[in-house]
């Protein structure tokens, strides 16, 4: 295999950084990644108030974290203040719209970004006094693929492991078992230039694996990429979480993290507004409901007010939409029930539904925008870049 020069110059991305940042490697050491976990040894493994009882650990404790870019009238603060706790052996998502502070949250987690104030725990090692140690341990995917168009898949990756100090037969081999895993074999020996985008992301997250991290931050891993593509790789991230890799997962795919994340977290504005799993999230906007959209507009009064007297004036109406929501405790009896009472009341409707909440509400009612909307903006930028 024709072996690529090590240089960074084809490589302003991130796990290069990371490496770059490394102390031991200012100061002419390695740094050898490992996947061993050995014993805490006084590192806050727990949280970072350990009580003495709380026997689960965790694989990211972030308290108070704050970052802010600028200085003056210009300041403008990314991240105000999060509290983030993500336990060992889980996937979390992380949500939020376009701005909302989720890259900025995972660069502070990763030692990209110095945090103004607050402090991070990851992998048992505190971010800024220990960035090393931190980076020995963990795996990193951004939202676009860092890899290098001129070199095949086998050397983008033999590269990666020797920019974490594998030896040279070492990294041939990790590269080789990795794309074995992401079905890029036959692919192996092509230049980048060949690869779908599909196929790129998949060699960019083996690249976050190339020294079976214990912690692995994605940072929206599947935006731009096709059905196929994103179900690929849904199934190598719940793959990584059998293996006992902990998962920190940014994206604006709702259904994702519905499928992924043990627990949710939504960040707006640089806080952090709303944590549970996606049936704790969906509870809090309320039950089952019925959508009705009315034919005539003329009939939406008529039609509200049939589904105020059943409902104790709850009916909510969108003019525009010619929709009327109501909620409802009997599920599809009381389906039946409206459609009785709006035609008795001579309403014709053009369609009708019995609706559970969904992510997509949640994300409406916390921040006010829904997430198809910032999913499209994100993906349209992507492609522009």
């Amino acid at each position: 295999m024709r072996r690529p020069h090590c240089s960074a110059e084809p490589f302003d991305n991130i796990r290069l950084d990371l490496y770059k940042k490394s102390p031991a490697v200012a100061a002419g050491g390695s740094v050898r990644a490992t996947s061993s976990r050995r014993p805490c040894q006084g590192r806050l493994p727990r949280c970072l108030h350990p009580t003495g009882e709380d026997t689960t650990v965790n694989a990211i404790t972030a308290e108070g974290l704050v970052k802010t870019f600028g200085s003056g009238e210009k300041a403008v603060k990314a991240v105000g203040g999060v509290d983030l706790v993500v336990p060992e052996g889980t996937v979390v998502g992380l949500l939020g719209p376009n701005g909302a502070g989720k890259t900025t949250t995972v660069r502070m987690l990763t030692t990209l970004l110095a945090p103004d104030a607050g402090r991070a725990v990851v992998a048992g090692h505190d971010v800024v006094r220990e960035p090393q140690a931190v980076r020995s341990k963990i795996g990193l995917s951004g939202q676009y693929a860092a890899v290098d168009e001129n070199l095949t898949g086998r050397e983008n990756l033999w590269l990666f492991g020797r920019l974490y100090q594998l030896s040279s037969k070492e990294a041939s081999k990790r590269a080789a078992e990795l794309l074995e895993q992401f079905n890029l074999t036959d692919a192996a020996d092509r230049t980048l230039k060949t690869y779908s985008g599909g196929m790129r992301r998949r060699l960019d997250l083996a690249g976050s694996l190339i020294v079976r991290p214990q912690v692995l931050f994605l940072d929206e891993p599947t935006t731009g990429l096709d059905p196929s593509s994103r179900l690929d790789l849904w199934d190598v991230i719940r793959e990584r979480v059998a293996e006992g890799s902990t998962i920190l997962l940014t994206t604006q795919y709702l259904e994702e993290a519905d499928a992924l994340a043990d627990d949710i977290v939504v960040i707006d504005h640089g806080v952090i507004i709303a944590q549970g799993t996606a049936d704790q999230l969906k509870a809090q906007i309320g039950g089952e409901r019925i959508e009705v959209i009315v034919h005539d507009p003329e009939a939406l009064g008529k039609a509200e007010q049939v589904l105020n007297l059943g409902s104790g004036g709850q009916c909510l109406r969108d003019d525009h939409t010619r929709k009327l929501t109501v909620p409802t405790h009997t599920g599809s009896k009381g389906l039946i029930q409206v459609i009785r009472d709006l035609d008795e009341a001579g309403v014709g409707i053009d369609d009708i539904a019995l609706r559970r909440p969904t992510l997509d509400d949640v994300f409406v009612k916390l921040t006010g925008r829904h997430a198809e909307d910032e999913t499209q903006a994100e993906t349209a930028q992507g492609r522009a870049s």
